[in-house]
């Protein structure tokens, strides 16, 4: 069974070929692709957990190509080893505090709410249109002090850039297009910045403005790089969580049963969905010097992508693990990375998915599918739904 996640039939259903792949060859040479494909849990924790001999510098060149959005002089932080991803990581974390994610839960809740408002007086809805694409946009827009009339904008930005890694299908344009929203995107941060820096808010641009750390501050560019991370990162991920939780639910009717009879279950819900339906799937490193892994020598220099859906599938880490099972205790999945790269916005994922799930299962007794077929985003890294419409009563 071949394997290449740029083929149709994978990014449709990556798992059968995951499965053949942690059994038959655990680390696999793509053809033409030069890639080699690492697929067992064990395998991907330790390569994650060793980043002097797998380097994070080639990640952004992997995913989009000649579209990063990200300076040279300022390269986003996910896509840095120590010692510089260390100083900026300990930098937006003076920021991105528990703190500040936990005040924005009853705010949050109240969007929740408002984006429900008109599905239930409808009746129906588009799942990722009303509530799971708008839900992180608004979280992360007003997170970095966005004005809401500049939201459609965010969106649009941030859809183009993670457009721009299904570069085997781009058309001219598309790559203008691209091109013009990341120049946008860009611009528009930048005047921000400038505006935080003479007048600061109770924001989290304000934040990175202040943040100080042994007597170093951020430079503006390295600014701009964490919030475009933040929004190119943090609305698609969180947007295909919430999706790929409901369609987990509706293919396990039991479990949906389980949460719905005890609504305290939303927060397992959400890992057991974190583990089984990834809404990253592939991820890169590159080797520095000649490694072995899972008895196959890589040379130095070479590409590995770290298969995380497969990852945590693996059954030597969690047993049945095609069960979907929201009693589950999924620890240790590695959905948002691990170790020195583990995801900056994970809290804020977790957050909203939950204030999302909470509110589907209080305001709407009965989900439904409709007539209308369920149609999912052509992307051979990140796995969730374009559209999902839906009946809710």
């Amino acid at each position: 069974m071949d394997y290449n996640p740029f083929l149709p039939e994978v990014r449709e259903n990556p798992y059968p070929y995951y499965a053949y792949l942690r059994e038959h060859a655990p680390v696999y040479q793509v053809p033409g692709a030069g890639l080699w494909a690492v697929s067992r849990y064990d395998d991907v924790f330790s390569i994650v957990k060793n980043p002097q001999v797998f380097s994070a510098t080639i990640l952004i060149a992997a995913l989009v190509g000649e579209f990063t959005p990200f300076a040279p002089e300022a390269p986003s932080m996910v896509g840095q080893d120590p010692p510089g991803h260390t100083r900026l990581r300990k930098l937006a974390n003076r920021a991105f505090t528990p703190r500040r994610i936990a005040s924005l839960e009853s705010h949050l809740r109240e969007v929740v709410d408002k984006l429900l408002d008109p599905i239930a007086e409808r009746g129906e809805c588009d799942l990722v249109k009303d509530l799971s694409a708008p839900l992180p946009t608004i979280a992360v827009a007003e997170l970095l002090g966005v004005p809401p009339e500049r939201r459609d904008d965010f969106r649009r930005w941030s859809d183009d850039v993670v457009h721009s890694m299904n570069a085997d299908v781009l058309t001219d344009e598309d790559r203008v297009q691209i091109r013009q929203s990341i120049a946008d995107f860009r611009g528009y941060f930048h005047d921000a910045i400038e505006a935080c820096r003479r007048h600061p808010g109770d924001n989290l641009l304000s934040d990175l403005v202040r943040a100080e750390e042994e007597q170093q501050r951020l430079t503006s560019e390295e600014i701009l790089s964490l919030a475009i991370l933040l929004v190119a990162a943090g609305n698609e991920t969180t947007t295909n969580l919430i999706s790929n939780t409901v369609m987990a639910l509706f293919r396990h009717p039991e479990e949906y049963a389980k949460v719905r009879a005890n609504p305290a279950l939303v927060p397992s819900l959400l890992e057991e969905a974190l583990r089984y339906d990834s809404p990253v799937q592939v991820w890169f490193r590159l080797t520095t010097q000649e490694v072995e892994v899972a008895g196959t020598t890589l040379p130095a220099g070479s590409v590995v992508t770290l298969l995380l859906g497969s990852a945590n599938h693996d059954e030597r880490k969690f047993p049945d693990p095609d069960l979907f099972d929201i009693l589950r205790n999924p620890e240790g999945h590695l959905a948002f990375s691990y170790g020195i790269h583990y995801c900056l916005g994970a809290s804020l994922a977790r957050l909203e998915a939950k204030l999302a799930l909470e509110g589907l299962l209080r305001r709407f007794p009965r989900w439904t599918r409709t007539a209308e077929p369920v149609t999912r985003m052509f992307n051979p890294f990140l796995r969730g739904l374009k559209t999902f419409p839906l009946v809710m009563q």
